[in-house]
């Protein structure tokens, strides 16, 4: 967490880390009820990974169509 921090801005933290950070703490209080914060935890996790992983090459594809036409 503290080289993600330290690795990019505030900007591109607030533009691109914050959407999908909100997105899997609304989806992991919503729905995750493990009763092991262990489990909560680690599902947090993977859903920021997958929700982040989804937005970058949504906005990769989006800049990289928009440059193209």
């Amino acid at each position: 967490m503290y080289t993600l921090i330290r690795s990019q801005s505030i900007k591109n933290l607030l533009t691109q880390q914050a959407p999908a950070l909100l997105l899997a703490f609304f989806i992991a209080e919503t729905f995750y009820k493990f009763r092991s914060f262990t489990l909560e935890c680690a599902a947090f996790l993977v859903t920021w990974f997958v929700i982040d992983f989804i937005l970058s090459n949504v906005l990769a594809r989006l800049a990289k169509a928009q440059t193209a036409g």
